[in-house]
């Protein structure tokens, strides 16, 4: 099979096939993106965060199907920090999904494997396999919570972020660093009793920002707001896409500086293991003839010989 072929026709097999690689087969991942970069970089990246519970996964189902009404190609990638092998949740979540699956939405999760810079690396690798079969925009849906939120709003153009009226400590979350990442803020499951104090509490913090964001009110059961979403996002596109470029240039900086620490780590590791300085100043630690720092300082100066 044609892998390269088939994923600019956008076939689903081969965009599987190549996430896959991407997620579990670092030297194949590797060949691979090299025969796709050139043709990456100019896909919109939509991040949707918020609580769990917020009600994400019915409302991007909606939104993609919204999307492309409004002649767009959208595809979706759920990350899940908590599931390092991909089931319970996701498997509900995907069930969820399953009507903008038949409008030809391609939808994948990816679990995040626990360490943080592995959600980065194999996410910004999933959406450039993505761009090179034609998908924009590229929605991504942060499941858990936490630390992959703001990783997320490092990757994405477009940050989303999404609450409901019955998670209880709405208001706490909205204060807890949501309120700085979010370019476009929904109080989704609209038709809740809540609705209006919990979309006032979001103004109240977030529309005297600099940034001024839209704030939005959603329903996925009542399908109300889903097409101004779709619209605002169809219209952000286009505004951010001025910006994108500047904000690439430093993602890519970023991304290069951690690919040459992450290297020089795995070196050093390899180095450690197979190196006799090592072992001696540990020794010299263990029996307290020399202390952490020194030991340290001395094995540095060692491997940077």
């Amino acid at each position: 099979m044609d892998l390269l072929a088939d994923l600019k026709k956008g076939k689903r097999g081969a965009i599987a096939k190549a996430i896959t690689i991407v997620e579990n087969d670092p030297k194949e991942a590797k060949k691979l993106l090299k025969k796709i970069y050139k043709n990456t970089g100019n896909s919109s990246i939509i991040g949707i965060t918020g609580p769990a519970g917020a009600g994400k996964s019915s409302l991007i189902n909606k939104t993609a199907v919204a999307m492309k009404k409004l002649r767009t190609k959208p595809a979706v990638l759920a990350v899940d920090p908590t599931s390092h092998v991909t089931g319970g949740a996701i498997l509900g979540d995907r069930v969820r999904m399953t009507e903008s699956t038949d409008s030809g939405t391609y939808i994948r999760s990816i679990a995040s494997r626990g360490a943080t810079g592995a959600v980065s690396r194999s996410l910004r690798n999933s959406i450039r396999v993505l761009e090179y079969a034609g998908f924009n925009p590229i929605i991504i849906e942060s499941v858990g919570a936490g630390q992959t939120e703001v990783e997320i709003s490092n990757i994405a153009d477009i940050t989303v972020v999404v609450f409901n009226p019955h998670t209880g400590d709405s208001i706490q979350t909205i204060k807890a660093g949501l309120t700085e990442i979010g370019d476009i803020y929904l109080v989704n499951k609209s038709d809740l009793s809540g609705t209006n104090q919990l979309f006032d509490a979001v103004r109240d913090f977030i529309g005297d920002s600099e940034k001024n964001p839209p704030i939005l009110k959603t329903s996925v059961k009542k399908n109300t707001g889903i097409k101004e979403f779709a619209k605002t996002l169809k219209d952000m596109m286009i505004v951010k896409k001025k910006i994108k470029k500047q904000k690439d240039q430093e993602r890519l900086e970023a991304e290069l500086k951690d690919i040459v620490l992450n290297n020089i780590n795995e070196k050093i590791d390899d180095m450690l293991e197979s190196d006799k300085t090592f072992s001696k100043y540990l020794t010299k630690l263990q029996s307290k003839t020399m202390d952490p720092y020194q030991a340290g300082d001395k094995i540095t100066k060692s491997l940077l010989k």
